[in-house]
């Protein structure tokens, strides 16, 4: 079979990837070059040489992002949930010779809770937004950065950022009315046609939301962008607050470190 035929027999394609042969997957994109154009500005805010780096890519669709990472050297792990998706990314991967460096398993960005693996570099783009439970799938996600990440999401129009306080009175709360103050809209039924949009954070929504899981922005390369590092200063709200509510929405077992806080 030629490869236009494998091509048109795994489509349709959401990601347009230009194969070594001069093929492309999805040369009518309604987004036009995509995802190429939005890894053309994020590229050069992390490292070129990622030889010995472990990466998870999140949400990895046909595998473009993946396969971009493991030709900087990186071992790559695509997750998805889709098997559509898995199917292309696997065959991406064998057309650029990269099926040594990159692994696709179907997953949803929970099961993470159930691994022991851990990433120098976590690729979370596109997926957060869609997601019901976005904040255990950060709470998730902290505990197997080991460097930085790469966060993108839909977000709210507006870059307003404010020092946030430590505390806020209660009868003080007028602040939380304030452009800037952190905040995540709900989308209750659609947008864009989509039912699985749910979520749209502001700018410091979303600085807040990766600061209190222990990451510092260090750079935004495009709108919506955000790459992030591990900062030894942040505390993660996992070891802030009660660390037994996060073991219960993952299904292990809390009772123990409950017990802990009331022997104290």
């Amino acid at each position: 079979m030629s490869t236009e035929a494998e091509i048109k027999a795994l489509a349709p394609w959401f990601h347009n990837i230009h194969l070594p042969d001069g093929n492309i997957t999805a040369p009518d994109h309604f987004l036009g070059d995509f995802p190429a154009f939005k890894w053309n500005n994020i590229k050069n805010s992390i490292p070129e040489d990622l030889s010995g780096w472990k990466v998870l890519d999140i949400g990895c669709n046909a595998g473009f992002y993946s396969i971009e990472l493991a030709k900087r050297g990186a071992d790559v792990l695509g997750i998805d949930l889709d098997e559509h998706y898995l199917k292309q990314a696997k065959w991406t991967a064998q057309q650029f010779g990269l099926d040594d460096k990159v692994r696709f398993k179907q997953m949803q960005v929970y099961d993470l809770a159930h691994s022991e693996e851990q990433f120098d570099l976590v690729w979370f783009m596109g997926v957060f937004y869609h997601l019901r439970y976005p904040m255990l799938a950060m709470d998730i996600l902290t505990q197997k950065v080991k460097k930085m990440m790469v966060f993108q999401t839909l977000s709210l129009p507006g870059k307003e950022e404010m020092d946030i306080p430590e505390d806020v009175e209660f009868h003080r709360r007028e602040i939380m009315k304030q452009d800037a103050w952190p905040k995540m809209a709900f989308i209750e039924d659609k947008l864009a046609g989509d039912p699985t949009n749910w979520w749209a954070p502001n700018h410091q929504g979303i600085i807040s939301m990766l600061r209190s899981c222990g990451f510092k922005v260090s750079a935004m390369p495009e709108d919506e962008t955000y790459v992030a590092e591990k900062d030894p200063a942040l505390q993660s709200s996992l070891d802030t607050w009660n660390y037994s509510e996060y073991l219960s929405a993952v299904g292990k077992d809390w009772k123990e470190e409950v017990q802990k806080k009331t022997k104290k």
